[in-house]
């Protein structure tokens, strides 16, 4: 297999797809397959307040976690507006957030100033650990994922490849907009709120306590309605080159939203995420960059 690799972006240097990105694809929905995750940044937090302090200046339920469950969180600005996204787990005395690249200092400034007098400690591990996505049916957080110390990380690959097919960030995006997960940076802007991106109840938990940005979600959740919502679009196939990430989607001329994540997916064909007017027709025929697009609710007008 000939690797491609991602050129430019904050996922540059991971490997883009073998060649065969469908059979990719493929492998992955059946639980064949892996994928090196080693461009990501992690950031490891100890000590015996890690949980209840994560806790209270995340997005997500953690006070309770059980080592070994992997969890989406994000951390909000004052105003609600999302500014962090990342995956978290939990060893029994240690946790490890894993984060794109381009947003790894900005969170380990944040969690290092909100320590104050707890007992938590907070660094980069980046050197010393990566993350792999493992073999097995797609969890509904794109897992399974396996922790790898560097050090073991030659035998791990040699064990998943013995079991299961390699696969590139096409694949991982693929079934990722086919699932509706938005990634921040991509499916996301500096005026985005976790209602408007199908979140509430997964990376943001909505029966715990108080967390920065929490009144705007909260209000919205219980007075009104977002004024973006997520969507999925068909492109249309047609199309030789598909618009880019951030190409104005537009309604009878009209710019409503921006288009996010895009993909080829082996059965749905070319599909993307994009954030629109809350208001827009659901049924409306959208352009993005001169392609139709049709639109698949997820976050409902």
């Amino acid at each position: 297999m000939t690797a491609v690799f991602v050129e430019e972006g904050p996922d540059q240097g991971a490997i883009w797809h073998f060649g065969e990105p469908f059979k990719e694809e493929k492998a992955l929905e059946a639980g064949t397959a892996w994928a090196d995750l080693s461009h990501l940044k992690v950031i490891s937090i100890s000590g015996v307040d890690r949980l209840t302090w994560l806790h209270d200046v995340t997005t997500q339920h953690l006070t309770n976690l059980e080592p070994g469950v992997w969890v989406d969180v994000m951390v909000l600005d004052p105003r609600g507006h999302v500014e962090y996204q990342f995956l978290l787990v939990d060893d029994g005395s240690t946790c490890w957030a894993v984060v794109a690249p381009d947003y790894c200092e900005g969170l380990l400034g944040y969690l290092t100033k909100m320590i104050f007098t707890r007992q938590v400690e907070v660094r980069d591990a980046s050197a010393d650990y990566v993350v792999l996505r493992a073999p097995g049916v797609p969890t509904d957080l794109g897992g399974p994922y396996a922790l790898v110390s560097r050090g073991e990380l030659d035998e791990m690959k040699k064990a998943f490849d013995a079991h299961a097919m390699q696969v590139g960030m096409w694949a991982l995006d693929a079934l990722r907009v086919a699932a509706g997960r938005p990634r921040i940076g991509f499916d996301t802007d500096h005026k985005s709120i976790p209602n408007e991106l199908g979140v509430l109840g997964k990376a943001v938990h909505m029966n715990k306590g108080c967390y920065r940005g929490q009144e705007t979600v909260a209000k919205v959740f219980n007075l009104g309605n977002p004024p973006r919502r997520l969507v999925m679009l068909h492109l249309d196939g047609s199309a030789v080159v598909m618009p880019a990430t951030g190409t104005p989607v537009e309604n009878d001329g009209v710019v409503v939203g921006f288009l996010g994540t895009v993909a080829r997916h082996h059965e749905l064909g070319p599909i993307a995420l994009a954030v629109i007017k809350r208001t827009t027709p659901v049924e409306a025929v959208l352009t993005v960059g001169g392609v139709s697009a049709a639109q698949q609710v997820i976050v409902p007008a």
